[in-house]
This record gives C-alpha cells, structure tokens and sequence, in this order.
C-alpha cells in the first residue's frame, strides 16, 4: 500500500543524536524542510535516539538548537524514539506471531564468513545464557522494487542480497530498521527526503511495511555530502559542526550545493527570509542525481564552533 497521492503532505527529518549537525546533516535537514514546504506540507522531527551507547550526551538538545537558529522550525512535538519501546515491541510481538521472526546467536565473524549475509535459520547453540538477536524471516519472494524521486527506479532482492536482517539487537536494543518503519507509520509521513547513505536501507523497510501493512512513503535520496577525498561527512569522521553564529552563511552553501541559484542579495537575508525565498523557488528537478557530491568550496570557509 503506497502513500495515497492526494494525501496531504508529512515530511520529517531524523537525525541521530551522535553528535552535531555537520555540512551533510544540515543539507538534509533543508532539503526535507523545503519540499515538505513547498508542498503546503508539515515537516516533522524526530530524534533517532535509540542507541545510547554511540550517542554523544547533550547532542539532541544541541541539534535542537542548531535547527532553530537556522529558522528550521518544526510542526508537532518533537517525537524520540527512546520513548517508542512499547509500539516497537508491539509490531515486534505482531511479526513473531505470524512465524516470522527467529533468534540468532551468530557472531560477527559466522557472518563474514558466509559473505554477510544470513539466508537461514541458526541452530541454537543449547546455551540459555547465550546472547541472541532476532531476525526477520524473510521470503523467497522479496523482490522491492520503487521509483526514488531523486535516483530513479530501484529494485532490490532482499532474500539475496540482504539476506535475514535484525529487528532486534543481541544487546536488546530494537533495530532501526523496525523503529523507523513503525515511526514513520504512527508520524503519518507520507514523504522520506534523506541522504543516500540510506537507499540500501529502503527496499528492507517497504518490505516491512507491507508485512505490518503500513503506508509506503514517497523516498527521495540525496547525495552524500563527501570532503575533498571523498570521504562521506559525517560525525564517525569528525566533520565540523555548522556554527549556530553564521546560519545565513551556513544556508547559502547549502542552498548552493543543493542546486539552487541565489540571488545577489541573499547574503543579507535572515535564516527565515532566505528559507522562504529557497521555498518559493525550490525545484526537484535542481537537485544533483549523483549518490555522492563534494561539498562546495566553500564549505571549508564556515566558521565553527571551537
């Protein structure tokens, strides 16, 4: 079941809360921020806060802050997934009910050596005290295949290519690819704008909606924002945080990199003047096709915090 066409527009951003908001963050934020509003539509925040071992302590009230001094205003409570436990072990509990769901006590290393994959049951070791994750039984069955708004039609054959996935951590922690499937499906979102670090995640999750017979949302992936040596930007590779004090500098090379010509005058703009001009002109078809773009030249020239 797709997303009805004629439903009104949701849109959310949802970032992880392992460190600031970086270049490729940000580009991510304002991209969903503009096509949500361009549409007439709301845009949402999430926080993805539901692996506390990588999270950085006071990260989601420091992205919190960052969106709004660059006059990304949310519609709605922001909703964290930490609070989320009970609706994520309720579709948990729906799959293994249905056959679908078996524990795993495979190490990392069992997994290499069948080239990642794991397109078969365990055999379970007899050790109660064994940690175990579980994982989705999936199909034969389970070609996805779905146009992306912005990398054109993908198609994905999860049996193969992916094998058995985890939905929930031998840690006990719930996986994201569940949490952001039963979120975006209690959000309502009808629109998934993210960056294509992402897009191999996407066929798991239309199949997981189906499973719970959930809505699929309209995907589009961006680029990944990469430095000078094409390395992603990202907070594992310590990319700089944007500066809270140059949110107008900040935007223009995010505007910029995301394909929209500005005028002369932007660099006068208030963050919330430049958000409703970009709103104003924003055009789908302006955005680079590519899965991976150096951040402008410019980039290097944003000051940050120290």
């Amino acid at each position: 079941m797709v997303s009805s066409p004629g439903s009104p527009y949701i849109g959310r951003f949802a970032p992880s809360p392992t460190g600031p908001l970086h270049f490729g963050s940000l580009a991510t934020a304002v991209a969903s921020y503009l096509d949500a509003r361009h549409a007439g539509g709301r845009w949402l925040l999430r926080m993805e806060d539901i692996d506390p071992p990588r999270e950085m302590p006071g990260a989601a009230d420091l992205i919190l802050r960052q969106l709004e001094c660059h006059g990304l205003f949310w519609d709605d409570p922001v909703l964290y997934q930490s609070a989320r436990s009970d609706a994520y072990r309720e579709a948990l509990t729906k799959l293994e009910a249905e056959g679908l769901v078996y524990p795993c006590h495979c190490s990392r290393q069992q997994l290499k050596e069948r080239g990642g994959l794991h397109p078969r049951r365990c055999v379970y070791n007899g050790d109660p005290a064994t940690p175990f994750a579980l994982r989705l039984s999936v199909a034969e069955d389970s070609d996805i295949a779905f146009e992306d708004l912005f990398q054109g039609q993908q198609r994905q054959h999860i049996k193969r290519e992916v094998g058995d996935f985890v939905l929930r951590r031998k840690d006990g922690l719930f996986a994201y690819q569940l949490a952001v499937v039963v979120d975006d499906a209690h959000q309502q979102i009808t629109h998934v704008i993210r960056g294509s670090d992402l897009l191999d995640s996407t066929a798991r999750q239309i199949y997981l909606q189906h499973l719970l017979g959930f809505a699929t949302p309209v995907y589009g992936h961006l680029p990944v924002a990469v430095d000078h040596f094409g390395n992603k930007l990202s907070k594992q590779n310590l990319a700089a945080p944007v500066s809270e004090h140059t949110p107008t500098r900040n935007l223009c090379a995010v505007l910029r990199w995301l394909g929209i010509a500005l005028p002369g005058e932007s660099h006068t703009f208030r963050p919330d003047e430049l958000l409703d001009w970009a709103t104003a002109h924003w055009q789908r078809e302006s955005l680079p096709r590519l899965m991976q773009q150096p951040a402008p030249p410019g980039t290097a020239d944003i000051p940050t915090e120290t």
